[in-house]
């Protein structure tokens, strides 16, 4: 029995890149060996154990053929005659098929190496086009790394899509993907990618129709909104802000996507438009209620957001009625990163200032000033008998955070 060091973890290693996760792989084992060994088995649709000590995964060499269509259609094959290199030769590209013995010894069967000093995503075989969710993973290392596309494996990627493959892609594995795509350094890198070989069409059509569809000229100097996106989605990442965040810059402007050419580059009402598709798109790849939850926010509200220093008390206390504000005010701070994503992410506004973060911000603080328990208690006292005694109390506390918002405004030193 022999155990290598295989993956991702030689990868990041090679490239002197912090190691997450160490994957294991044992050639000339059989399963019962490794139970008597200790190791506890976990996989369901292949032999995988996890070391009684440290709690690694170690997968026993495997090939796979495939039987069905979408990525899990594989009929799998483990035993103690398969090599490492066959092993090796199932993965998707040459830069996650390198092993390092207990030596310390390097294998690199397919030059994945060259390939990481090139800075190239090559493929190992034909059997590529056999995962539609590989796909996904070679846009998102373009977002990880930086690297190009071999060509030869675009062209694998095209043939994948246009075969239909990736009707078959199972929503919890599309949304895994995009989500890890967007938490990468520069995520426009993936949707890039994603549209170049025609799979983000497939995948997001919403995100897609956006490209080429013009915005005016003196407030996005970028003009095409697809573009605009990948730069809020980008200005997020830079940011560091939380991948809620991000999904919600990526989605904010799908309205503008349905917009009739005849109306361009204005894209009046675009808000509600977007608020009906980002619910059909969260509910089509299984996005998380707090990420869906954000992002249709952000879709109806970012406008009113970028007007804040216009707006009267009345209005932004509505506003923060609507977005929950006075109980998730950590949601409301993703809210605001979301919107200064917005704004930002054009041509030459990335330094601009934008001080509607702070200022509702501090209207917030002002209005949560007010004791809505001790205004509820006044009035059960003065309107004891009154049928309508929870709307009373409603109404005068929003009165009174109203006033505390117009008294902000008007010792406010923010600008407005």
């Amino acid at each position: 029995m022999k155990i290598y060091r295989v993956g991702g973890a030689i990868r990041d290693e090679l490239l002197g890149l912090p190691v997450k996760d160490q994957d294991y792989v044992v050639v000339g084992a059989t399963p019962e060996e490794m139970v008597q060994l200790g190791y506890r088995p976990v996989g369901k649709d292949f032999p995988v154990f996890l070391h009684p000590e440290t709690q690694e995964q170690y997968a026993l060499a495997r090939t796979e053929r495939k039987i069905a269509q979408g990525y899990k259609g594989f009929e799998v094959y483990a035993a103690p005659g398969v090599t490492l290199q066959e092993d090796l030769a199932r993965r998707d590209l040459t830069i996650n098929a390198i092993a390092k013995d207990s030596a310390g010894t390097i294998i690199d069967p397919f030059g994945g190496i060259a390939d990481l000093q090139a800075g190239v995503l090559r493929h190992i075989g034909p059997a590529f086009v056999e995962d539609p969710v590989r796909i996904l993973r070679v846009a998102r290392f373009a977002a990880r790394f930086g690297f190009q596309v071999a060509p030869e494996t675009f062209e694998l990627m095209q043939e994948i899509v246009h075969a239909g493959e990736t009707e078959a892609l199972v929503a919890e594995r599309v949304w895994q993907e995009l989500a890890n795509g967007l938490m990468e350094q520069h995520p426009s890198r993936m949707f890039h990618v994603l549209r170049e070989c025609g799979a983000l069409a497939r995948i997001l059509p919403e995100v897609h129709a956006l490209f080429g569809v013009p915005q005016p000229a003196h407030a996005h100097p970028e003009i095409d909104t697809g573009v605009h996106t990948m730069l809020v989605i980008d200005y997020a990442a830079s940011q560091h802000y939380p991948m809620e965040v991000r999904f919600a810059g990526l989605v904010h402007d799908l309205g503008k996507g349905t917009t009739p050419p005849e109306e361009w580059p204005r894209h009046i009402g675009h808000e509600a438009r977007s608020v009906k598709l980002v619910a059909d798109l969260c509910e089509r790849i299984r996005v998380p209620r707090e990420c869906r939850d954000l992002a249709l926010l952000v879709a109806r509200f970012h406008g009113t957001v970028h007007r804040a220093l216009e707006l009267r008390p009345a209005t932004i206390a509505d506003m923060l009625q609507a977005t929950d504000a006075y109980r998730k005010p950590a949601r409301f701070t993703a809210f605001l990163q979301a919107c200064a994503s917005d704004f930002h992410g054009r041509s030459g506004f990335a330094e601009h200032p934008y001080p509607q973060t702070e200022h509702l911000s501090r209207a917030l603080q002002a209005a949560n000033s007010v004791d809505g328990g001790a205004i509820a208690r006044q009035i059960e006292r003065a309107h004891a008998d009154d049928a309508d005694l929870p709307l009373r109390i409603k109404h005068q506390v929003h009165a009174e955070r109203v006033n505390r918002i117009k008294s902000f405004l008007g010792s406010s030193s923010i600008p407005h």
